[in-house]
């Protein structure tokens, strides 16, 4: 998976979670989403 792609994958994966949880949550689980993202870089920057 090209480094574009997921970073669009994590945007719409944040953008669903967004329509189907309230806002307090919604911060919550885009810090853990953002996290999620910044271990899939570093695995992509290893690779």
């Amino acid at each position: 998976m090209k480094f574009r792609n997921v970073r669009l994958f994590l945007f719409g994966l944040i953008a669903v979670a967004g329509m189907t949880t309230g806002c307090a949550t919604m911060e919550g689980l885009g810090k853990d989403i953002k996290k999620a993202g910044e271990q899939l870089e570093e695995a992509a920057d290893k690779n």
